[in-house]
């Protein structure tokens, strides 16, 4: 399951939490690249520039920092184990003096590298600062309950250590210090074996850990990530309150992301430490995760902007710091940035009236405003202006008073806030001109939003499409949209804020508690609701992209997994009247055959008919494709007409119209020239909407996402935002499918977990030279596959015996085939040649020996995979033992174990898109005029909408299924979790509510999914 781990000589970091005392450890090695599959000469360890000494000592190591360091000394040797360092007292220094991290010392045991990391002891807290910089005192301590904080096993990447089994059994490891900014130290002590035939020690075993659950990775990544954050919350925490997943979980998947785990291989071979989450939940905590550092990263910005503007106080840093969103960060700084107008409290503060602001909260008893009073002083020339400036400083205080903004969030949160839209002025004023023709354009699109014309809906009511709508027609300058505050949440926050939060300390004069409460009222009016505007607002546009960007996901993953049409010839019609119908027949395996042109809609089209019928005949193709743009309707017509004339008997033909969305723009893209260089366009398109039903994944991967004709309101979200989405999805579908190494394209195999264009290319370029592969082993010969890459595309990745015996019998340019390739920077590793059977499986390399332990306790062989016989006995051991006490007789996981029964028991011809619906063929066409409303209907969802589905009915118009009609008992019980619960290409039942004809809509409603 787990390649060897490498020893490497790591730095312990000790940081004090806020809840708890948690040793956390880093261990740094060097990066993956073309040199990590080769054994390392071993190095001596290199000692720490600056080691523990004495404060004279150091204190003139702080004074010759400039200079060269000191010469190294040799390495400490290992104390015994049992024998902690007691910290020594040492003398205040310089921030220049302090010492460099120290080595750790490192145990052994049956050739396992021991690191303990727990609870420490800290004497004086008053010395807290100090105490991180010096050894502390470790000690191992037994798992209590209802704590999480214990040692757990982990995964060993480029960036990360071990824990063996006898630290978890309570002995002691080596002590070390470090500063609050580590710096990593690459060192390599041993030589690196990456083989995957020990026994698995980065699984976290969920009965294992305190509470039945596993906890949180203590890598060294979690604490450089803190430190680089530097912000007043904590990350795990917050992700966990965002993303309302436990905190554990949370905090594993950070660290699995630190290591570089795609989402695939998380989902599929990380399951027990992410809690058996899907894709997407796994890329909503991962998105979120991202967006905080952006936030952390954006506000260290801004404290260096503002420090060096010279305007930074300790109080403004702590509110910049406390900002959890991006909205409360710009109402922090916004006031500070450069170009902005000076606010009225910055003015005020520079005439040197926060004094008496803070007095009249303090000491109102002793303020008297008329000696602020400064004759011939603007701001300062009379008590009124004094009074004025001292109001508007105290408004800027409890605007940004984290309190007072919580409590006036929870007033809002129990208050009916509306959101309103109307049309604005400058649209009703070219309505009303009606004779150009750019008005008239205006015109159409106002009537496009003539819902949102006079809108209104509460704020927790609302809808995302309705949001997103209401967005397009503000940028359009036809809406105009304001949130609605009731008043009566004025007068309580005003008197909340003067009788509590903001009520002086002793009594005051009659006119300073006139300041007090015109500057609340002030602050409201001025700061605070335009602030809660802009939140409402943000809120509502983040939650509708995120409900519309999960849409488009759902809709990608359901149309890649359309399950294949295979083994028949297959015709791709890409229709047209101009300039003809273009043909491309395609072989089985998706070779191109035949391609031509007809004109099937011209005046004497018998000709062109008994064209096609000879190409039909020619090549026994009796399933044609038939793209549903341009001339579509007409084409399905000819081909319905000839098929019940029975023009191309003997053969049973059958027709699909299948959407041709971004095949005009891939007919014209590099990969297409690339790929079919002396083909004209227009055939292209031809041949894609073919591959489209013999294998949509593979062919609508070659076209970017977003043109593929899936979701709404695509340019209402953020492009980035949906881009990263979607590439996940595609990623996600293709690893999970399953690629054949040698027989994939290029532009395939760049989405599996843990590849790139690069990658993709290399590989090609060595398929092409030394023939095919035959086992995953030889993945390791390609140029740039280091262990990284390997662990993240290996499980994903076949090796089919069939493909190697025809890749074996082709002609190559260069018939030899050497066993270890030499490339830049990496030296040739022997690698297994034969053909390894659990290479066609879905087991991951890692998993490979139990696996065949597996199979001996079974009493079967790796030859038997997929057959009758192992699948039983596999069955009749799994009743008779539970997979629980199989994976503990096996040293294994119960969810890498079912991994294995299923790699195991699957044929080797296993697609998981088996359970997915296939492409519907029919004979015959029924047009719109002959429905007639309460007729039920069989469909297939063509699309999904945040308002509904569109359901093709096979009358050229698809019709719509309001998201109202679409209700639990209408779903099967798999689906009810999800917010649409429909995707592109499931069967449904519906009956017909209405028809338009002349708007050409149907109004459906569901009345089961068909399974």
């Amino acid at each position: 399951m787990m390649r060897r781990p490498r020893t490497t000589t790591a730095k312990v970091a000790e940081k004090r939490d806020m809840d708890s005392d948690v040793s956390i450890s880093e261990s740094v090695s060097s990066d993956e690249d073309v040199d990590d599959w080769r054994p390392s000469e071993p190095k001596p360890k290199a000692r720490s520039r600056a080691a523990k000494a004495p404060a004279a000592a150091a204190a003139a190591a702080a004074a010759k920092r400039p200079a060269k360091p000191k010469e190294p000394k040799a390495p400490k040797p290992p104390k015994a184990p049992k024998v902690p360092k007691v910290p020594k007292p040492r003398a205040p220094r310089k921030p220049a003096a302090e010492p460099k991290t120290k080595v750790p010392k490192v145990l052994k045991d049956s050739g396992e590298p021991v690191l303990a990391g727990k609870k420490r002891k800290i004497s004086d807290e008053a010395n807290k600062d100090d105490n991180v910089a010096n050894n502390q005192k470790v000690k191992q301590t037994d798992c209590p309950e209802g704590e999480s904080g214990q040692s757990v096993k982990m995964k060993e990447e480029r960036v990360s250590f071990i824990v063996s089994d006898a630290h978890q059994a309570g002995g002691p490891a080596g002590q070390g210090s470090s500063l609050a900014g580590l710096r990593p130290k690459k060192e390599e002590v041993e030589e690196e074996d990456f083989t995957f035939g020990v026994p698995c020690q980065k699984k976290q075993k969920t009965s294992g850990a305190c509470l039945g659950r596993p906890t949180a990775l203590p890598s060294s990544e979690a604490h450089g990530l803190r430190n680089e954050l530097n912000m007043n919350w904590d990350l795990k925490e917050l992700l966990s309150t965002l993303t309302c997943v436990d905190r554990w979980v949370c905090s594993n998947i950070v660290g699995l992301l630190q290591e570089e785990n795609t989402v695939p291989f998380m989902v599929r071979y990380r399951k027990e430490m992410i809690n058996h989450m899907d894709a997407d939940a796994v890329r909503d905590v991962q998105m979120i995760y991202e967006e905080l550092r952006c936030l952390a990263k954006k506000t260290q910005t801004v404290v260096q902007t503002l420090k060096k503007d010279g305007v930074l106080t300790p109080e403004l840093e702590q509110n910049l710091r406390s900002s959890r969103s991006a909205d409360e960060l710009d109402h922090v700084y916004s006031p500070y940035k450069k170009g902005s107008k000076l606010t009225k409290a910055r003015r005020a503060k520079a005439l040197g009236l926060e004094a008496a602001a803070l007095a009249v909260m303090d000491t109102p008893h002793t303020l008297d405003l008329r000696s602020w009073v400064t004759p011939g002083t603007e701001g300062l020339s009379s008590v009124e202006e004094v009074a004025t400036g001292v109001e508007h400083i105290l408004a800027d205080m409890i605007a940004k008073d984290p309190e007072t903004l919580a409590y006036v969030k929870t007033l809002c949160e129990n208050s009916f806030v509306t959101i309103q839209s109307s049309v604005s002025k400058s649209a009703l004023k070219e309505k009303e001109q009606e004779k150009s023709g750019p008005q008239q354009k205006k015109n159409k699109d106002i009537d496009k939003f003539h819902l949102y014309l006079d809108f209104t809906c509460n704020i927790q009511r609302i809808q995302p499409h309705q949001t997103l709508a209401i967005n397009r027609g503000e940028n359009l300058k036809i809406l105009t949209v304001k949130v609605n505050i009731p008043d009566r949440l004025k007068n309580d926050f005003t008197s909340w804020c003067i009788n509590n939060r903001w009520r002086p300390r002793t009594c005051g004069k009659e006119e300073l508690r006139a300041i007090i409460k015109n500057a609340v009222e002030d602050s409201y009016k001025r700061l605070i609701l335009p602030f809660l505007t802009r939140s409402y607002r943000t809120k509502l546009t983040t939650a509708a992209e995120k409900e519309s960007i999960a849409m488009f996901v759902r809709n990608l993953r359901q149309r890649l997994l359309v399950c294949p049409v295979r083994g028949c010839v297959i015709m791709g019609v890409d229709p047209g009247f101009r300039h003809g119908c273009k043909l491309a027949v395609l072989s089985p395996t998706s070779q191109i055959l035949h391609t031509d042109v007809v004109y099937l809609h011209n005046a004497g089209n018998q000709r062109e008919a008994d064209k096609l019928r000879h190409l039909m005949i020619k090549y026994s193709c009796a399933k044609v494709v038939i793209g549903n743009g341009t001339a579509c309707r007409e084409t399905e017509s000819v081909f319905a007409d000839l098929i019940s004339r029975g023009c191309f008997h003997p053969l049973d033909v059958s027709y699909c119209i299948t959407s041709e969305a971004g095949a005009s723009i891939y007919s014209v893209s590099p990969e297409a020239v690339k790929e079919l260089p002396d083909m004209d366009p227009n055939h292209r398109s031809a041949v894609s909407i073919g591959r489209r039903v013999q294998d949509p994944l593979a062919e609508l991967v070659k076209i970017d996402p977003k043109h593929i004709g899936i979701g709404t309101y695509q340019h209402d979200v953020s492009a980035g935002a949906l881009k990263a989405a979607l590439d996940g999805v595609v990623q996600e579908c293709v690893s999970f499918v399953g690629v054949d190494i040698n027989i994939c394209s290029e532009t395939l195999m760049r989405h599996v977990a843990g590849l790139n264009a690069g990658r993709a290319r290399n590989i090609s370029e060595w398929r092409e030279q030394k023939g095919p592969f035959n086992n995953r082993e030889q993945l390791k010969l390609v140029k740039g596959m280091g262990p990284k890459t390997y662990q993240q595309c290996a499980g994903f990745i076949r090796i089919n015996p069939q493909t190697i015996r025809s890749g074996n019998s082709s002609p190559r340019p260069a018939p030899e085939k050497p066993a270890a390739k030499k490339a830049k920077g990496k030296t040739g590793v022997n690698v297994p040649t034969s053909f390894n059977p659990l290479d066609q499986t879905c087991i991951h390399p890692e998993s490979y020996h139990v696996a065949q332990r597996f199979l001996a306790l079974v009493g079967g062989t790796a030859d038997q995979i997929g057959s009758a016989g192992l699948r039983q006995c596999v069955e009749s051991k799994v009743r008779a033992g539970g997979v629980e006490e199989l994976a503990k007789t096996l040293d294994s996981t119960p969810e890498t174990l079912k991994l294995i029964i299923d790699g195991l028991t699957q044929p080797p011809s296993f697609d998981i898109r088996q359970n997915f619906g296939q492409a519907d063929f029919k004979r015959g066409i029924v047009s719109m005029s002959d429905l007639q409303v309460g007729a039920v209907l069989t469909g297939r969802v063509d699309n999904t909408a945040l308002f509904g589905a569109f359901v093709d009915i096979g009358v050229g118009r698809p019709g719509l299924i309001h998201k109202s009609s679409i209700t639990l008992d209408k779903l099967p019980a798999s689906q009810r979790r999800r917010s649409l619960a429909l995707g592109p290409g499931e069967r449904v039942e519906v009956r017909v509510l209405n028809v338009d004809a002349q708007r050409g809509r149907i109004g459906l409603d569901l009345i089961r999914i068909l399974q």
